[in-house]
């Protein structure tokens, strides 16, 4: 799907997607997922322990690394089975996810944000940024006691 210009389409509420797959090129992804209000139900051991659990075994997609915040995650994917849409396996494992019923959880947000990594280096350094996200909320010093984050699988061409 095209890029919709906000001021063309002032109307637009909810982020287009489409991630353009292509043979000859690596595709990772940037995603970052909300919960429904912003409830802070994310940054717990239970929900970490859930989450990699659930993206350990849905691999049509392969999350690399990622963060969870109180309220939203951020994480980064590549494909592996290029026939599932990137929109349909978040759908599967938001769904997995919810079917758990883990107390002390919510709802998720509708929607994502996406975007596909263009630079080699283009990993590293919005991985820098995200690693960050703890710290610029106050919730730890530095990113490294931040526990709700990780790797699953190496992204190994853009690591």
């Amino acid at each position: 799907m095209p890029y919709l210009h906000p001021k063309i389409y002032p109307n637009r509420k909810h982020p287009t997607h489409g991630v353009f797959l292509s043979p000859s090129l690596p595709t990772i992804v940037f995603v970052t997922i909300c919960t429904k209000d912003r409830k802070p139900w994310l940054a717990q051991s239970t929900v970490h322990q859930a989450l990699v659990k659930i993206w350990h075994t849905s691999t049509a997609w392969l999350v690399g690394r990622y963060v969870l915040m109180p309220d939203h995650l951020h994480f980064f994917c590549a494909p592996y089975d290029s026939t599932v849409r990137l929109g349909q396996w978040i759908a599967y494992w938001k769904a997995a996810f919810t079917r758990m019923r883990i107390p002390g959880t919510g709802l998720w947000q509708r929607g994502y944000w996406d975007r596909r990594l263009r630079k080699q280096e283009s990993y590293s350094e919005k991985w820098a940024y995200v690693r960050e996200n703890p710290v610029r909320k106050g919730l730890c010093h530095t990113p490294d006691q931040w526990p709700y984050q990780g790797e699953i699988f190496p992204l190994g061409f853009f690591a």
